[in-house]
């Protein structure tokens, strides 16, 4: 990498830097990782543990310890061939050390070793070790332990030989550096969601995942094994564990198909939403790709074709006098997709987007070959997905119809805004931004505190719809929701495009924030609207517009010198122990608590929770589809056992008092 240091006119070779070794990585860590916060910090064990599963792939490897010690370090131990340590002829260095100390060094450009793999830069294990303030690789082959230890990237001696084995394979430990991360305090949570993952992609392998840091009842370090026989066939059971099946039967292929290999899994639900979960070489595409494009077109293909050569069947499209649309197949869908690409192209900023335009043909023909063959075997079920296709058909153009009366109602109206909407003055959307404020009496106090010129208001009132439960065409026929998609500028349907595309090319504001109040009630109506935008409007999400505002929870006042604004208990708490001895004493100091945003004045609401300089917003992503998927099912549907669960789980974290 060469910079640029000095700009002035002797400007020559002596300027230009060369960043030797690892040193680029550690220089610009966010380039190789994402960035170096919690998620680039799992990163490091995600890119550890890939190289195991290439070994496994390849056929080589059957078990994957995953062990979180004590110090917060992290060892990965597999059984596969074990990284090789003879000579490299080129660098005269030992393999081991090559793999383990230089950029794009790796087994994965070598078409013999690795027909395909999920790390094929080779930037993998060495950003663990340049990022590793200490890192270990032991290597069991050939009967001995080969050993060679790391500070920041550097080998501190040359790889040697500590001692004979009977085992095969590598064990890679490393300490993350805290002068790089700004945390090194590993999540049980992340990692164990990434494992089963893999256990499930990767059919038959096994995965422990112990964590030394923390003892069960009978002092027995937290521990828990990843392995589906089935693979994605128990992926898909699992995903969909919180709904009610239209049939119990998983529609499952695995197959290879012009060099790639291809296997999907499929089960129909009762809800009203499609659920698709692609990956490709273990990497989730959250935003799809030619993969999920040949995935579509074979399942709109081949249940069109069925439903036309079925007598019975044609006779209820006639009757119902409707058009079937390919996203009507869709309609309580359930898919996982693996596919492996020796050389996967991606596209997009998140590199979540396969681009490789051979692989929509090969999933076309292997998924439309398989579903044909299913749906002859099984006429059952066949009819049963058919019945489902032309009830959704019948909803969408219901849909369409409330739609369509809501948009002219607008449009006669004039302006085709809800009455209700507190607009600003700017009309570039890239500055504006709009509140949705829970209550009537907040929405009056937001409206006269916010800055008139970029901040718009919309109060809702009372609960909105629960998406989760819901037809599609109830959606457009609910008020509320539709004062908010009439609101942001969203449209459905737009020229061309599928009813249910959310097309936010006419965006009025860069943010959407959700403003409600910290009680569990506010809490509730967040996750509602997330819902809507979750299941109707998912682009909003994926492109960063969704937040929401954290009003505060007290105003904590000492001799009326000091005030304060604290937006949890702990910042509180720091207030009493700076100007208390700890505690309230009621004279002193005074700590007024906030229940809800309509008691605050419209300069308090404007100064903690509105203000661009001094607000604090939480943005709302998807890191990973499948399990934001899972947890909206679970909260908004109708089982209440796993969601009482859930919240038992996670109260620690709310810290809600009702």
């Amino acid at each position: 990498m060469a910079e640029n240091q000095n700009q002035a006119d002797n400007y020559s070779a002596s300027n230009i830097q060369v960043l030797e070794g690892l040193e680029a990585v550690r220089k610009r860590p966010a380039m190789y990782i994402g960035d170096i916060s919690e998620k680039g910090l799992h990163h490091l064990i995600n890119e550890t543990v890939d190289n195991s599963i290439d070994e496994a792939m390849a056929g080589f490897c059957h078990h994957i310890e995953v062990t979180i010690n004590e110090d917060n370090s992290v060892t990965v131990e597999d059984d596969g061939r074990g990284i090789p340590v003879d000579e490299h002829k080129k660098l005269h260095k030992s393999a081991l050390e090559v793999v383990m100390t230089v950029l794009h060094a790796g087994g994965k450009f070598d078409k013999g070793s690795y027909k395909v793999s999920g790390g094929l830069h080779g930037v993998g294990v060495s950003c663990v070790n340049a990022l590793s303030s200490h890192m270990k690789s032991q290597v069991f082959r050939d009967g001995k332990i080969y050993q060679q230890e790391y500070e920041k990237g550097k080998p501190l001696y040359p790889v040697k030989i500590i001692g004979e084995t009977t085992k095969q394979g590598t064990r890679q430990q490393f300490w993350p550096d805290p002068a790089i991360f700004t945390t090194t305090v590993f999540q049980w949570d992340i990692i164990a969601r990434r494992m089963r993952e893999l256990a499930f992609l990767n059919a038959g392998i096994k995965i422990t995942l112990t964590d030394l840091r923390h003892n069960d009842e009978s002092g027995k370090p937290r521990q828990e094994v990843f392995h589906a026989k089935d693979g994605l066939k128990e992926f898909v059971r699992y995903v969909d564990r919180h709904r009610q099946h239209l049939f119990d039967d998983v529609i499952y292929l695995k197959t290879e198909k012009q060099g790639t290999p291809i296997e999907v899994a499929i089960m129909y639900n009762t809800d009203y939403s499609e659920n698709l979960h692609s990956y490709v070489n273990n990497i989730n595409t959250i935003e799809g790709g030619t993969h999920v494009t040949g995935f579509r077109q074979a399942l709109t293909r081949v249940l069109k074709n069925y439903a036309d050569n079925d007598a019975q069947i044609s006779k209820q499209i006639e009757k119902a006098k409707i058009e079937i649309a390919g996203e009507d197949f869709r309609e309580g869908l359930t898919a996982v997709i693996s596919i492996k690409v020796a050389e996967p192209q991606f596209e997009g900023q998140t590199k979540t987007k396969l681009g490789n335009s051979e692989v929509t043909g090969a999933v076309n023909q292997a998924v439309g070959q398989a579903l044909s063959d299913y749906l002859e075997e099984h006429p059952v079920e066949a009819k049963m997905i058919c019945e489902k296709v032309i009830l959704a058909a019948t909803a969408r153009v219901a849909a369409r119809k409330a739609r369509e009366s809501v948009q002219r109602k607008s449009v006669m109206s004039g302006g085709g805004l809800p009455g209700k909407l507190a607009d600003c003055s700017n009309k570039d959307p890239k500055d504006c931004e709009i509140f949705l404020v829970e209550g009537d009496s907040a929405g009056g106090s937001a409206k006269q505190g916010r800055d008139r010129y970029t901040q718009a208001i919309l109060p809702l009132r009372g609960k909105i719809l629960n998406v989760e439960k819901v037809q599609w065409h109830r959606v457009f026929e609910a008020e509320s929701v539709m004062n908010i998609i009439q609101s942001i500028g969203v449209r459905f349907g737009v020229e061309g495009e599928a009813d249910r595309e959310a097309n936010i090319d006419k965006l009025r504001y860069d943010k959407i924030i959700i403003m409600t109040d910290a009680d569990v009630d506010g809490s509730h109506i967040d996750t509602l609207i997330m819902t809507l935008f979750f299941r109707f409007m998912p682009r909003i999400i994926e492109e960063g517009h969704l937040y929401i505002a954290t009003p505060p929870l007290y105003k904590c006042t000492f001799k009326n010198k000091v005030s304060q604004y604290c937006y949890n208990e702990q910042q509180r708490q720091a207030f009493l122990d700076k100007y208390g001895d700890g505690s309230e004493d009621g004279k002193s100091i005074h700590t007024q608590r906030y229940k809800g945003l309509g008691e605050m004045n419209p300069e308090q609401l404007w100064e903690t929770t509105m203000d661009p300089k001094t607000r604090l917003l939480k943005q709302v992503t998807i890191e990973n589809a499948a399990q934001a998927d899972e947890i909206f099912s679970m909260l908004m549907g109708d089982d209440v056992e796993p969601r009482r669960e859930f919240i038992e789980e996670n109260a620690a974290f709310a810290n809600i008092d009702a």
